[in-house]
């Protein structure tokens, strides 16, 4: 038996996907300069990239919210955090070699969390199904 796609734990994990969209797309755009360092040296035009994912997440979030474009915005909202990874790797990396940051504790909770947030926007979205 497939679930139901619009039954009511995946339309409240979908609408607290694009909440949780919504504000990481806003603080991209507000908190560029704090964004941009957390860029790996290796991404080229690190404030246009900052302000690119942020317009992204926004996008994305406008995605799930309309039925005919919500399971592309799941597939790509998947795909947009397993791309950040790096990112918050190297934020981890920045603010645990300074002892000025966040703790470990934040970071190694973010960074077990990505996978659950990749399948978060493939299941809240539709994408795939889970069988019963």
């Amino acid at each position: 038996m497939v679930m139901d796609e619009e039954s009511g734990a995946r339309r409240v994990a979908r609408w607290f996907l694009m909440a949780f969209y919504l504000i990481a797309g806003i603080g991209h755009l507000v908190f560029t300069d704090a964004m941009v360092r957390i860029v790996p040296s290796f991404v080229p035009a690190p404030r246009l990239v900052v302000l690119a994912t942020g317009l992204a997440e926004l996008v994305g979030v406008i995605g799930l919210a309309l039925p005919r474009w919500r399971r592309a915005a799941g597939w790509a909202l998947a795909a947009y955090a397993l791309c950040v990874w790096p990112a918050n790797v190297q934020h981890a990396v920045i603010d645990l070699s300074s002892g000025t940051g966040l703790p470990i504790g934040y970071h190694a909770s973010r960074l077990l969390l990505q996978p659950l947030i990749i399948w978060w926007a493939l299941w809240a979205s539709g994408a795939v199904r889970v069988r019963r």
